[in-house]
């Protein structure tokens, strides 16, 4: 009876291969188990996690490599068409490199989620850049494995071609958007909560998607920015600043005496010492100009960061206008002096 043939071997044979199958199955099982026991205890045990995403991205493929050695050893013992055994080997030399592109594809996801989806400013960002890069691994992994049965690429993507170009048209804003994003993530002009101002808008950022970045401004509406725009933009961080500056433009009347302008700018410049939160750092005090009604003196000042910019502005104005209405100097307005001549 065992050597009766069935389709060209005889049932020995096919005894001997169902057998061989049924032992690399058994065996991938111990091996699996093995890895648990001993492996996986010991990369939990050690300081880096590279050794925990090494073997999480390996232990699966591995297994489904093993059982497909023990597949073709049971195939190729047999008696085969010619056409059948390059159909065969066709086929696995395909699952070797998707296998492969599996082992980069697993890799590449728990890398990411270990060293990147744990940081809550990048978190948002995570399941699209994800499936991008996995999208891309998988690309390059079927590419390898039709080429390596002999399909010619370029005639492949020479017909896909027209339908790729379509579809970039169609996805173009898309496209640009999850690049914008990408951008964002990269350069982190700003991070959600920042004050920022981008072109003519300022506000608090709410939200950065995949397409577009909410804002709320001052009068608290939201505006929605595309991301490829904001990635073209210019944008100013606001509360990345050290300080704030302010430049204030006082005028004084035209009699006012050397003495009392030097007495002006004596005023302005301790008035680091009195306000709470002025810098001592960067001021500056100019007689700088004669204009048309006023005599005027330039103050640039700085507000620290912890200070509140509002609040001190306004301790700063009420300062100047307390000194110098005790000092008795006149702040100018516009004014017009008309002189007539007399005749006779």
């Amino acid at each position: 009876m065992l050597e009766e043939e069935i389709l060209g071997n005889s049932v020995e044979n096919w005894g001997i291969s169902i057998l061989i199958i049924v032992s690399t199955i058994v065996i991938a099982k111990l091996i699996s188990l093995l890895f648990k026991r001993v492996l996986k205890s010991f990369t939990r045990k050690t300081a880096t996690q590279l050794d925990d995403i090494i073997y999480d991205s390996v232990e699966s493929p591995v297994l489904f490599g093993i059982i497909l050695v023990g597949i073709w050893i049971a195939i190729h013992r047999l008696a085969y068409s010619d056409g059948f055994v390059d159909a065969v080997d066709s086929a696995y030399r395909i699952l070797i490199v998707l296998n492969i592109t599996w082992i980069a594809a697993k890799f590449t996801s728990n890398f990411l989620d270990v060293y990147w989806g744990n940081k809550s400013h990048t978190k948002k960002m995570m399941p699209i850049a994800k499936r991008s890069l996995l999208v891309i691994v998988w690309i390059i992994g079927i590419v390898m494995a039709l080429s390596n049965v002999g399909v010619n690429i370029g005639a492949l993507l020479g017909t896909l071609g027209i339908g790729g170009i379509a579809f970039a048209l169609a996805a173009q804003d898309t496209v640009k958007n999850v690049f914008g994003a990408f951008t964002i993530l990269a350069d982190k002009p700003f991070s959600i909560g920042n004050t920022v101002r981008i072109d003519n808008f300022e506000g608090t950022i709410v939200d950065i998607g995949v397409r577009s970045t909410k804002m709320r401004d001052y009068n608290k509406r939201i505006v929605t920015f595309p991301n490829y725009k904001i990635a073209d933009a210019s944008v100013v961080n606001i509360t990345a600043e050290p300080m704030r500056r302010v430049v204030m433009k006082i005028g004084l009347t035209y009699d006012t005496t050397p003495e009392k302008m030097n007495e002006a700018m004596n005023i302005l410049k301790g008035i680091p010492s009195k306000i709470e939160y002025v810098s001592q750092n960067g001021l500056v005090v100019n007689f700088s100009d004669f204009t048309d009604s006023a005599l005027v003196v330039t103050f640039i000042y700085f507000i620290e960061k912890k200070g509140d910019i509002g609040k001190t502005s306004s301790n700063v104005n009420m300062e100047i206008l307390t000194s110098f209405n005790r000092a008795k100097l006149n702040f100018a307005f516009p004014s017009q002096t008309i002189y007539i001549e007399k005749e006779g």
